[in-house]
């Protein structure tokens, strides 16, 4: 999770108020709408910029899974019995 400044994080927090995704769907669009924002601000796409769009995917991915799936996971083994 990128733990950006709390300045910054107030810039971004109406916006993502105003979204209500109700699928993954939703999601997938408003993430692929945000990155293409992304490119067309920083002059267009090219290879750095797909690098660092699919960088901070991945990033966001693996922090998702760190802080939310895993202590799901670990709660339901304790719950359920492990494998």
């Amino acid at each position: 999770m990128p733990y950006i400044k709390s300045e910054r994080r107030l810039m971004f927090e109406e916006g993502l108020e105003k979204l209500n995704p109700e699928c993954a769907g939703d999601l997938n669009y408003i993430f692929s709408k945000l990155i293409l924002h992304y490119f067309v601000d920083k002059g267009g796409m090219n290879y750095q910029l797909v690098n660092d769009a699919i960088g901070a995917l991945e990033g966001c991915k693996l922090e998702m899974y760190r802080r939310f799936a895993a202590p799901y996971e670990d709660k339901k083994s304790i719950e359920n019995g492990d494998i």
